[in-house]
């Protein structure tokens, strides 16, 4: 194969999103993408805001399929393709939308920054000692390295095979959740569970049923590593590789390099939340986890005592609960809340045999779900170690069969 290096600025058209300002835009509210938005390979699009766009403003910022959409901070070179997953989105200031020349595939394009990524390419281009940015003259100079357009497809599809089995995998997922929510909303919020026809209701609490704190059924943040406990390494969990009911990579350390921050320990069951910004509703359930795996003291980690964990992984995360955690929430550029917070929140909390049975029908749909975030963990892990050697040209593709849709 014959590849070329040219830098970004040779290859792709740029620019940065549209600057927040409430007093003066004007036009349609739009929906628009920010930072938060855009995870490596996907988008969050559950916590979504808008923006006044004029109609001039909408072809200047606004995203089409095969769009690149790229953090220019907080994790600066984080970016994802954009599919066409809603209509008329548009990009606020800290990302930059990236739009290939001719000649150069997206899906490739995409794929060479993940790669640029992973071996923490893009740090020399940062600006900024203590917040990192990457500027749209910096992103310029980034050298892309490429080859002829049917090598370029043949390698995004053999890499975007293994993202694609991901998603499927997350799709499944995300029914076998809205099926356990479900049956939560109708036993739990609509009163409707088994035996309900027989019970007595006052105030919307059945009979044998109670109102109690958060702090009666669960302990918060109730393990931590100490002076005296210090292991020799960690696997961290940091806020920002969580998202929705998922935990993203981990990272390892030596205990003695880990951040200062690496010390809540969590075992099986425990649910973890961010305390900062809970609208974006940063949680999951850890699941059998490495005796080394430790949580961020930026999150609480509610640890069950009196209900099964999969009502209390349920329970803590309704609309309701969100909502009582962003009415308490202090701070006007980063709203948190505190573990106490957590403990005064009121929930309600069945008989015995009624979380049982909870228990009983949710926990195989929890177990199916951990079984493909395993999956997914092993397909991208796959990925990774495929990613460089097809970046560089050290694999031959050129006896890969392209769909016709490829070739085009």
């Amino acid at each position: 194969m014959s590849w070329q290096t040219r830098p970004l600025s040779e290859i792709a058209d740029f620019v940065l999103g549209k600057m927040l300002d409430q007093a003066k835009n004007r036009g349609e509210p739009l929906p628009y993408l920010a930072n938060v938005n855009v995870r490596w390979g996907d988008f969050d699009l559950s916590d979504l805001r808008e923006m006044r766009f004029e109609p001039h403003e909408v072809e200047r910022y606004g995203l089409k399929p095969g769009d690149i959409v790229m953090c220019e901070g907080g994790e600066p070179g984080r970016c994802a393709l954009w599919k066409g997953q809603r209509d008329g989105m548009m990009i606020q200031k800290a990302l930059h939308r990236i739009r290939p020349h001719a000649g150069l595939d997206s899906t490739f394009l995409y794929y060479a920054f993940l790669n640029i990524g992973k071996q923490n390419g893009f740090a020399p281009f940062f600006t900024g000692a203590t917040i990192k940015h990457l500027p749209r003259e910096q992103l310029a100079r980034v050298p892309i390295r490429f080859p002829e357009w049917p090598e370029q497809k043949a390698i995004a599809v053999v890499l975007a095979n293994y993202d694609d089995l991901i998603a499927t995998n997350q799709r499944r997922m995300a029914l076998l959740e809205d099926a356990a929510r479900r049956l939560y909303r109708e036993w739990f919020v609509h009163l409707r569970f088994p035996g309900h026809e027989s019970v007595v209701v006052n105030d919307g609490v059945p009979e044998r049923w109670r109102k109690q704190t958060l702090a009666s059924v669960a302990d918060v943040n109730a393990r931590s590593i100490g002076a005296r406990d210090r292991p020799d390494s960690v696997l961290y969990i940091d806020i920002s590789t969580v998202s929705t009911g998922l935990i993203g990579e981990v990272t390892p350390y030596a205990f003695a390099d880990a951040p200062g921050r690496a010390r809540r320990r969590v075992v099986h069951g425990d649910v973890i939340w961010s305390c900062v910004r809970p609208n974006r509703r940063s949680y999951a359930l850890i699941w059998e986890p490495d005796e080394r795996l430790v949580a961020s003291t930026g999150f609480a980690v509610l640890s069950a005592t009196g209900v099964p964990f999969s009502y209390l992984y349920f329970t803590t995360t309704t609309d309701t609960f969100v909502g009582h955690l962003e009415q308490n929430a202090t701070g006007a550029a980063y709203p948190a809340v505190t573990a106490k917070t957590f403990e005064d929140a009121e929930i309600l909390v069945p008989d015995g045999d009624t979380l049982a049975a909870f228990d009983h029908s949710v926990l195989p749909q929890l177990e199916q779900t951990e079984f493909l975030k395993q999956q997914n963990r092993a397909l991208a892990q796959a990925r990774d170690l495929l990613l460089p050697k097809l970046m560089s040209g050290q694999l031959d593709v050129s006896g890969i069969r392209l769909p016709e849709e490829a070739t085009a």
